[in-house]
C-alpha cells in the first residue's frame, strides 16, 4: 500500500509585482544590459507586461532593494541597471547567517581551502601594476614601516588578498574570497586584553608571508605560491585564535556603518 507523502508547507504564489520583477530580470538578460544602461520607461514596461503603473513601480522598487537597479524620478526618470556592490551582498549574507552560529574558526576553515587556489590561479595574470600594489600593501601592513595603529594594520592586511583576488580569472572563486575578506575587515574584533605585542607579531608574520608570496609570484611559481598561502592561512588562523578574534554581534550590523578607511586596488578589466 502506497504511503502518502508528508504534508509540507504550501508554496505561496508570487505576487504580481514579484512576477514582473522576474520578467524585468529576464529582459535585462535577453537585451544583454550592463550597469549604467537604462530600462524601458515605466509606460513601456506597463504596455509590455500589461500591468498597472503601481505594479511596475512595486517591481522596480523590489529590484532597487535587491541592488539591481537605481530609480530616478521626473520626466526623464526611470530605472537604471546597477551592479550589486560587495557591501550590499555582505548585508544579504548577514541576514542569511543571522540564526547560524558562525565562528571565526568556521571562516578560517573555509579560507584555508580557498585562498591557496585563489593565489595560485592569479599568478599567470599578475601585472607589474599588481605587483606594485601588493608591495605597497605590505608596506602599509608591516609594523616596521607603517604608521597606522596596529588594529588598522590588521584590517589592511586583507587588502593584499583582495589584490590577488582581482587578478584571478575565476569570478565565483574571486567573489567567495572577496566576500570572506570583507567579513574579516568589517566584522572581526579582538579581545580587549590582547597585548599590542601580539598584534605586532601577527603583522610581522603576515608581512613576511606576503613578501615570500610576492617573490614566488614574480617567479611565476604557482605551486610555491599555493604552498606559501596554505601555510600563511594556517598561521593566521592560529594567530587569530591566540588573539581571541571573534565575529561581533550576530552578523546584523550594517556594512556601510562599519566601513572605515580602506585602501582599494582597482584592477582595470582586460
Amino acid at each position: 500500500m502506497a504511503t502518502k507523502p508528508p504534508a509540507g508547507k504550501p508554496i505561496k504564489p508570487l505576487k504580481r509585482p514579484d512576477l514582473v520583477a522576474q520578467e524585468i530580470k529576464r529582459l535585462i538578460t535577453e537585451k544583454n544590459l550592463s550597469p549604467g544602461d537604462r530600462l524601458p520607461r515605466e509606460s513601456e514596461l506597463q504596455a509590455q507586461f500589461e500591468v498597472s503603473k503601481g505594479t511596475i513601480r512595486e517591481a522596480l522598487k523590489s529590484l532597487e532593494v535587491q541592488g539591481l537597479v537605481t530609480i530616478s524620478t521626473g520626466p526623464s526618470g526611470g530605472g537604471t541597471i546597477a551592479e550589486v556592490s560587495l557591501d550590499r551582498t555582505l548585508q544579504f549574507l548577514q541576514n542569511y547567517l543571522f540564526f547560524q552560529d558562525v565562528t571565526i574558526d568556521n571562516i578560517y576553515a573555509v579560507r584555508q581551502f580557498l585562498e591557496p587556489e585563489l593565489a595560485a590561479g592569479a599568478v599567470p595574470h599578475l601585472t607589474e601594476a599588481d605587483f606594485e600594489a601588493l608591495e605597497h600593501s605590505i608596506a602599509c601592513c608591516d609594523p616596521h614601516s607603517s604608521s597606522e595603529d596596529l588594529l588598522s594594520q590588521r584590517r589592511e592586511d586583507v587588502n593584499f588578498h583582495d589584490i590577488l583576488a582581482a587578478a584571478n580569472p575565476n569570478p565565483f572563486l574571486r567573489f567567495a574570497c572577496e566576500l570572506i575578506n570583507e567579513m574579516l575587515r568589517q566584522l572581526i574584533v579582538y579581545g580587549n586584553r590582547t597585548p599590542k605585542s601580539e598584534h605586532r607579531r601577527f603583522g610581522e608574520t603576515n608581512a613576511r608571508f606576503h613578501r615570500e608570496i610576492v617573490q614566488a609570484a614574480r617567479a611565476r611559481d604557482a605551486a610555491l605560491v599555493r604552498e606559501l598561502m596554505a601555510r600563511h592561512m594556517l598561521d593566521a588562523a592560529s594567530s587569530v585564535q591566540r588573539m581571541k578574534g571573534r565575529i561581533q554581534g550576530r552578523l546584523i550590523l550594517d556594512a556601510e556603518t562599519l566601513r572605515g578607511p580602506r585602501s582599494v586596488h582597482l584592477r582595470k578589466k582586460e
